[in-house]
């Protein structure tokens, strides 16, 4: 079985890459990481914010025939009150404004990952910009459950190469909360964060430094905790793949 997983920074995969030693590769000039997991390939696809990077490019040098599982995955924005920091969800359906167009995760993903730990959720608002306060969470919270910039992109994007596909987030921040900085003033043109950009808008408002860091310490804590959810959850993928192909001889 050959099982994707993105995310759009390092950050958010640094603890999983901690817990298992993936290999370092390069596909169309893209860095990706490989794992086996009890027999099955795991790639991992940095996309960046907004999924703005190359990782089609280096999809289409990676595979050369149709794969089994695409997983978008990443830290996201919780828009109602019950989402809490490091719970993880997983999306039956992943909207995308304005255009109104919805994206499906597949059911018996959605079922592997509930049983793995992870809530099950009716959406996710993939939005064109950083969500940064309260009363914006508050207004798409009538519609959606968690708020990130790529499920959306990769769910439809990866229909064309994946068999199966989900979205799956950890909350990295609530809905009563706005961001600690403007993160849609300090991305690069290939959605990467850039360091010179955030120390300026830090200069800029020092007084956000306390709350900067409160943010960064709990955006480490919800990498963690998917982390560590992934390691739960692909080898029930492995083991219902397995099953399947038992049951399919019989």
């Amino acid at each position: 079985m050959r099982i994707l997983v993105t995310f759009a920074l390092d950050a958010e995969f640094a603890p999983w890459r901690k817990l298992r030693p993936f290999q370092k590769n390069k596909a169309a000039n893209v860095d990706h990481f490989s794992a086996q997991v009890f027999g099955s390939q795991v790639d991992v696809l940095l996309t960046g914010v907004g999924a703005k990077g190359e990782w089609l490019d280096a999809v289409q040098e990676m595979y050369d025939s149709e794969i089994d599982i695409c997983i978008s995955s990443g830290l996201a924005g919780g828009l109602r009150a019950e989402h809490q920091i490091g719970e993880i969800l997983v999306a039956e359906k992943v909207l995308a404004g304005p255009r109104d167009i919805t994206a499906f995760s597949d059911a018996s993903l959605v079922s592997s990952a509930v049983a793995a730990g992870a809530k099950r959720v009716s959406t996710f608002y993939t939005a064109d910009r950083v969500i940064l306060h309260a009363e914006e969470k508050h207004a798409l919270g009538a519609f959606a459950d968690a708020v990130e910039m790529e499920s959306f992109g990769v769910l439809i994007e990866s229909g064309m190469f994946a068999a199966r596909t989900a979205g799956i987030r950890a909350i990295s921040d609530t809905a009563y909360e706005d961001l600690p900085l403007d993160f849609n003033k300090v991305t690069d043109g290939s959605g990467e964060l850039s360091p010179a950009r955030i120390l300026g808008e830090v200069l800029g408002a020092p007084g956000s430094i306390p709350a900067l860091i409160r943010f960064g310490q709990r955006s480490k804590s919800a990498a963690e905790s998917l982390a560590k959810f992934f390691e739960r959850f692909l080898p029930i993928l492995v083991m219902d793949s397995n099953t399947t192909s038992i049951g399919s001889l019989r």
